[in-house]
């Protein structure tokens, strides 16, 4: 497996990871699939200032993916970031996402314009809870249900890391 700077080439597979989720996970809480445009936008806004963008490569594309994004618009929060981390389906309980989170938070400990990274879980979503506690995150709390996903109110779980 290849941990690497995200390309423009691995938009459409990001997009298929993220818009899989959207359909029939529980990992985010938005509810209508991107298109290539929308995620265009969000791919740009990555890999400047300090918010990286990671892809694993495995089988000459990318199957998963880590970032680092803005957590708030307004300008005291610059050295605070929101981590994501998505995993094809076909390729989960491999390592990718292990791998991917080591390889984020190490970029975010060399950042010095980096000083907390912040999750925000949706409740029910265990793997990602267990893959945040072996790296050290602190629970900080829920927001209960906050969202309506798949026909369920969902609550959120917020999760901190001081770098």
């Amino acid at each position: 497996m290849l941990i690497r700077k995200a390309e423009l080439k691995d938009l459409q597979d990001l997009l298929d990871i993220y818009n899989y989720e959207v359909t029939y996970g529980i990992s985010t809480l938005d509810l209508h699939p991107k298109t290539i445009t929308e995620w265009r936008q969000w791919f740009d806004a990555h890999n400047i200032d300090n918010h990286p963008l990671l892809v694993a490569q495995l089988e000459g594309r990318a199957v998963g993916y880590a970032s680092l994004s803005a957590y708030r618009e307004k300008e005291a929060y610059c050295s605070t970031v929101e981590l994501s981390v998505y995993v094809d389906v076909s390729y989960r309980n491999r390592g990718v996402a292990d791998a991917l989170m080591e390889a984020i938070l190490d970029m975010a400990r060399e950042d010095e314009n980096i000083h907390m990274v912040v999750s925000v879980i949706t409740g029910g979503n265990e793997a990602s809870i267990k893959l945040h506690d072996k790296y050290g995150f602190t629970y900080c709390g829920s927001i209960h249900e906050a969202g309506m996903k798949l026909g369920e109110y969902r609550d959120i779980e917020n999760y901190e890391l001081r770098v």
